[in-house]
């Protein structure tokens, strides 16, 4: 079983204003002159950590990773002015521009697979492959499975704790619920909501009960950028058509693309990434029988390695078969 490369540190990082407001923390590593890969994170919000950079082998991959508006390092933190998915698209548009890469690879999971396939259904021609973990459609039924009723079910007792910080009248709209309470002008009421919040998506993350899981996302600074971000998105429905995705699924036609999803996976149910091959045919669909959502967990991890190898391969043969 494969587990991650070696820990590595960045040869470069960036501070890049894509806004009056907004300015992102982006960093390079591995190979300068290898293959470009762009890292895209999850939440929307989670930010990227170290570990991030180790699903590529870093002889053959110059490694981009950069946290999205308000997330991670990027500031003002947690901010939700200017901070839609297009705003995203477009930020990815002006690192790859500003970093010179005329094509590259986008590697996301989660929402960072929702950014990348849209990315990429509005730049083809910059992209070179794609490898996907925990498939997000963004769709109005998912959203609802986890944060109204399908997720409450299979964690009765998380979902109990998650639901005890809304007045029971407003349960039936737990998003707009929480939306109001994570924008709320009382700052011990935002950290109450976002932690209660993060540690419901950490709980049920994981295949086996993970603590480490559990305290980072429900750590306040980064409880606090994840759960305000994700419910903005969410509640203005990731600022998208509802089947925006599978809608535009002939954009991807000719882009080779891994898609890695856990089967136990109750965050991102897998029937998101058989609904996506079903109109992909092409998309290479690895279902791990002993993994939930989490990028860490063994057989997760030792796919998404193996994908970031193959797709090296296959990027390599392209580029010699049109030279």
């Amino acid at each position: 079983m494969r587990i991650h490369y070696p820990t590595i540190t960045p040869y470069a990082t960036h501070q890049i204003e894509v806004s009056d407001l907004h300015t992102l923390y982006v960093e390079e590593c591995g190979n300068a002159d290898g293959l470009p890969v762009v890292f895209v994170h999850g939440g929307p919000g989670a930010g990227c950590s170290a570990t991030d950079r180790c699903f590529f082998n870093p002889d053959i991959y110059r490694i981009i990773i950069f946290d999205q508006r308000g997330a991670g390092r990027s500031t003002p933190h947690a901010s939700l002015e200017e901070n839609t998915t297009q705003n995203l698209i477009a930020d990815m548009e002006l690192i790859r521009e500003q970093l010179g890469v005329e094509q590259w690879m986008l590697f996301g999971g989660s929402w960072g697979s929702t950014l990348s396939l849209l990315y990429t259904q509005s730049h083809p021609e910059r992209v070179t492959a794609m490898v996907l973990r925990g498939i997000f459609l963004c769709r109005k039924e998912d959203i609802d499975w986890f944060y109204q009723f399908g997720a409450s079910a299979i964690f009765p007792d998380y979902w109990a704790d998650f639901v005890e910080l809304i007045e029971p009248a407003d349960r039936g709209n737990m998003l707009t619920a929480y939306h109001k309470h994570l924008t709320s002008d009382d700052e011990l009421d935002r950290i109450r909501a976002a932690r209660a919040w993060s540690i419901w998506e950490a709980r049920c993350a994981t295949l086996h009960p993970n603590n480490h899981v559990v305290q980072h996302l429900g750590s306040a600074h980064v409880a606090m950028a994840m759960a305000r971000i994700e419910a903005h998105y969410f509640i203005n429905n990731c600022f998208v058509t509802d089947n925006e995705i599978l809608d535009k699924v002939g954009m991807l036609a000719d882009i080779p693309a891994i898609a890695v999803h856990g089967r136990y996976d109750v965050v991102c149910p897998v029937k998101q990434a058989f609904d996506l091959q079903a109109q992909w045919p092409d998309l290479k669909l690895e279902v791990i029988r002993d993994s939930g959502h989490a990028s860490s967990e063994p057989g997760t991890v030792d796919a998404l390695v193996k994908a970031t190898d193959e797709m090296a391969v296959i990027i390599k043969t392209r580029q010699t078969s049109t030279s």
